[in-house]
This record gives C-alpha cells, structure tokens and sequence, in this order.
C-alpha cells in the first residue's frame, strides 16, 4: 500500500428574503460587492472543475493502458482472492512494502480463508499471525471487522461503501479501496502514492501535503471517469503508477506514460515550498521497544514472566512505558503474579 491542493468552493447564491419594504416596480438596489466576490469565486470555482475534468480525460487512457501491461500481478489482484481478500490486503498495506506483506498475506489467507474463520479465533491469535508487519493495531482492527462482518452480514464481506464505513476499523480509504478493487465500484481510492500522481501530475507539485485535505478529496472526485469498471481501473493504476513510477525519491519520468502532459514537470521540476515532509524513524523509540515486547510473547506458548520482557530493553522507564502502552491498546493482557500473554478475547 503503502500512500496531493485544491480548487476553491464554489459560493452558495445569497436567498433574496420577503418583506424588504420594497414595494412593486420599486428599482433593486444595486448589488453590492460581496455578491460580485461570489459570482467571481464561482467562476474560479467552474473554471477549476472544468480543468480537472480536463485533466482528468486527459489521462484516463494512458494510465489505464499503462497499467494493462505493466500492473503487478499481487495475489489480491486475481479473481480467487476475492472481497476478503482485497480487504486483508488493504489493512496489511497501510504503511507497509508490499514485498513485506506477500508472506504474511498469503500465510493468513491460508489459515483464514474467510472472515468467519478469522472471528472464531481469539483476537490474540490475529496479533500473532501479525508478525513483524508493524502497526500491530490494524491486527485488532482486522479481527474486529471480521467479528462484524460474521454478526452483521452472514459472514460476507458487504458490498456497500456505507456499510464498509461501518465496520470497525474500517476508514473513508480501505472502504473505497474494498468497494473499488473487490466490486469494481466508481469512488475516490486516495491513498499515498496516488496523492503524488495528482499532485505532480495535475497541480505541479512535487508532494502532496503532510495529511489528505478536503481539496484533495474534491480533485480525486473530479478526476474519476464517469464509467463505473474505468473508474476501478483507474484507482488501481493511478496506485500502481506512484508505487513504481512516480515514486517518492526517484521519480522515473522517462518511464511514465503521461510525462508529457504531467504538470510539475511542464513547471521544470519545482522543489517543494510546502512544510517538511515527515520521515519516520524506528530505532530507539517506543515503537521499537513495543516490537521487542510483542515479539517475545508472539513466540511464547504460555505467558510470559516479567522478567523475560525485561531483559529485552535495557532503559526500564521506556521500557514500562511501552509495555503499559501495548497493555491499554488491548494487544497484551496482563496476568496475576507479573505474567502476560497476548489477548485470548
């Protein structure tokens, strides 16, 4: 999965109200200046959703049959993996490299081919299987939505955005993601590396912003094809092009089938202007210690004694730290007598 700026609103008409003291035939006064702000703001507005659309039919055919030849052939891609399929792909993907998550994926489907089966299990069981992929919350998000998804909807994974958006764990993305690559429904599939494309390619930046903005939301909207199966196409490979092409660090421009028509690189290229991009570090923060944790009682057949978490960290206080932190985030439970375990609920 692993991951962008804005046209303006257009303004709402100002409701003429009764019992002005005008009578009949008497002149209107003359409008005044907020109301000529409002018919420009409009027409900034049109002119910007007219770009987009533009842009937007400008681009279709050439990433979608970019993606046609070049598309990577991932196991959630093929018809077998289905909805559920699609759905653990997209938690596990969240701020992880594909290449990391293609064992785990296919080693959890193997043992939880369907969400029923997932729901059976203790939500300590789904952490396990979790490994070393990071973020082992999604794995507690994951079981959650699978528990609902066998309650609410017989065990199948809904086809309904709203009823995506219902499920625990269960974000504006990963339900557009589902909706998108499992039913071929049209919505706006935003996540890191389409946010660049649009931002590079439409707006002639070099980065989206440090976090999704409504504009953003409103491009992507205005960018999608009108025909549902195109739309779905769309989302995958605009996805596809910022995973390998239009990447982060090393954009491959001579590479990319819309090169010609890409606006940052019309402008020459421009630097970033924006605030500075966030780059997450690993070693030697909590994160980092609450891996060590888990990894000790993910390995464990039995709980595991105080002392052996200790003598995985040598700084006790970030070392509590992290393991109180684990505790309150419901991926370790602690036992009488300074034991722990990973949750069996």
């Amino acid at each position: 999965m692993t991951s962008t700026p804005a046209p303006a609103q257009p303004a709402g008409e100002a409701a003429v109200e009764p019992g002005n003291g005008r009578t009949a035939g008497t002149p209107a006064p003359r409008p005044a200046e907020p109301a000529a702000a409002s018919a420009s703001a409009t027409g900034i507005a049109t002119d910007a959703a007219d770009a987009a659309d533009r842009a937007g039919r400008r681009l279709h055919e050439p990433v979608n049959d970019w993606f046609d030849e070049h598309a990577r052939d991932l196991p959630w891609r093929r018809p077998e993996a289905g909805a559920w399929g699609v759905m653990v792909s997209e938690f596990m993907l969240q701020q992880t490299p594909v290449n990391r998550v293609l064992p785990i994926y296919e080693q959890w489907l193997a043992r939880w081919p369907r969400p029923a089966d997932l729901a059976a299990e203790p939500s300590g069981e789904a952490v396990r299987a979790w490994g070393r992929l990071g973020y082992p919350r999604r794995a507690l998000r994951l079981h959650a939505a699978a528990s609902a998804i066998k309650e609410r909807h017989g065990g199948d994974v809904p086809r309904e955005h709203a009823q995506l958006l219902a499920l625990p764990g269960v974000g504006e993305y990963t339900a557009a993601a589902v909706a998108s690559f499992a039913y071929g429904q049209r919505h706006a599939v935003l996540d890191t590396n389409v946010r660049r494309v649009f931002a590079r390619a439409v707006t002639g930046r070099q980065y989206p912003p440090n976090a999704t903005t409504a504009a953003e939301r409103k491009l992507a909207r205005a960018l999608l094809p009108e025909d549902e199966a195109t739309a779905a196409k769309w989302a995958a490979a605009t996805m596809e092009l910022g995973a390998l092409v239009c990447t982060a660090r090393s954009p491959e421009c001579v590479r990319c089938p819309v090169a010609a028509q890409c606006a940052w690189r019309l402008a020459g290229c421009p630097e970033h202007e924006g605030p500075p991009r966030r780059v997450q570090t690993y070693a030697g923060t909590d994160r980092q210690v609450r891996g060590k944790l888990l990894a000790v009682l993910r390995e464990a057949v039995a709980p595991v004694p105080q002392a052996r978490l200790d003598a995985v960290w040598h700084e006790p206080v970030q070392r509590a730290r992290a393991l109180d932190g684990l505790v309150a985030d419901g991926l370790v439970e602690p036992l009488p007598d300074g034991l722990y375990r990973l949750p069996l609920t």
